[in-house]
């Protein structure tokens, strides 16, 4: 069984991630200090999200793709979380004499 999604909503999404296009751009044009990364990954994952929803059917696809699926951005947050802890506690440590 497919589900059949009507030209009108792919136009939408469409028009929606070029005005996310835009706004990450503007984005970039003004200062947030510290919060400039922070903004243009949300807007990211907000133009991922849409793409994986409508573009790639996940949004009407079975519950199990749901499942494989957060099950799947789980494990990427758990991989992220490790690296992050890595790499903020690289300052902590002595650095071998002959690296100096």
């Amino acid at each position: 069984m497919s589900h059949i999604v009507p030209i009108r909503t792919y136009v939408l999404i469409w028009f929606v991630l070029l005005l996310l296009v835009a706004l990450t751009v503007g984005a970039a044009f003004v200062h947030l200090g510290r919060l400039n990364p922070a903004v243009a990954v949300t807007i990211a994952v907000i133009k991922a999200g849409l793409i994986a929803l409508y573009f790639m059917h996940i949004r009407y696809s079975p519950r199990l793709i749901a499942v494989v699926i957060g099950g799947s951005l789980l494990w990427v947050g758990i991989m992220f979380m490790y690296s992050f802890g890595d790499y903020l506690t690289r300052g902590y440590l002595a650095s071998p004499a002959i690296w100096r």
